[in-house]
C-alpha cells in the first residue's frame, strides 16, 4: 500500500506527522488557546485534557500504520498552528477516505486549511483503489465549507446527525471531490 508522504512541504507551509513526545508541549498550547474558536464544532474539545492530548498524539503512529488515519500537524512559520487528517471511516467504502482539519484562530482565513486539503487530495489519490476524498461538517459551519467549496468539491448529500457539540445543527453536510473531477481540476490549474 502507497502510504502519504510523512512530511508535505509546501512553500512556508508544512505538513508533517507528529512526533508524540516533541510536539506535545506546542500542541497542547495551541488546543487551548484555540478551546473557544473550537468548541461550537468539535465535539473533542468537551474531553480536552493533558492526558488526552497526550493519548491522542501517542495513538497517532499506529493509525498512521494501519492505513484508518493519516493525521499530521500543520506548521507555519515554524510553528504548530492545528491539525489535518485523511481519515478512513468505518462507514465509508475502502475506495473512498475523509478529510478533517482545524486551525488555532490566528491562522485563519490565510488559505493555511484550503492548501493543507488540497496536498491531503493529492496524497489521498497516490494511494491504489482510492475514488473518492470527502469533506464532512454540519452545514451551519461556514468556515468548515468553504475549503471544499474552493477546491471543487461538490455537495454529494446532506444527511441527519446526532448533536455532538454545541452549535451541532442536527445535519450533516457531505462534499465529495472524484478522482476524476480531481484529475480535471489539476489540469484547469484549480487543485
Amino acid at each position: 500500500m502507497h502510504l502519504p508522504q510523512h512530511t508535505i512541504p509546501l512553500d512556508g507551509l508544512t505538513l508533517r506527522a507528529f512526533n508524540a513526545q516533541e510536539d506535545l508541549p506546542e500542541f497542547f498550547r495551541v488546543i487551548e488557546e484555540s478551546l473557544e474558536h473550537l468548541r461550537p464544532w468539535m465535539p473533542w474539545v468537551a474531553g480536552h485534557s493533558l492526558a488526552a492530548t497526550t493519548a491522542f498524539l501517542t495513538s497517532r503512529a499506529e493509525c498512521w500504520a494501519s492505513g484508518d488515519e493519516f493525521t499530521y500537524a500543520i506548521v507555519w512559520d515554524g510553528n504548530i498552528v492545528g491539525s489535518c487528517s485523511l481519515i478512513r471511516r468505518s462507514e465509508t467504502p475502502e475506495n473512498g477516505r475523509e478529510i478533517g482539519y482545524w486551525l488555532h484562530p490566528a491562522a485563519t482565513g490565510r488559505g493555511v486549511v484550503t492548501r493543507g486539503a488540497r496536498a491531503l487530495v493529492e496524497q489521498a489519490f497516490r494511494m491504489p483503489g482510492i475514488d473518492y476524498v470527502e469533506v464532512v461538517h454540519d452545514p451551519a459551519n461556514h468556515a468548515s465549507g468553504a475549503v471544499p467549496a474552493r477546491l471543487g468539491f461538490t455537495e454529494h448529500l446532506r444527511r441527519p446527525a446526532e448533536r455532538h457539540a454545541p452549535a451541532d445543527t442536527g445535519e450533516e453536510q457531505v462534499w465529495r471531490l472524484t478522482h476524476r473531477q480531481a484529475k480535471s481540476l489539476t489540469s484547469e490549474g484549480t487543485c
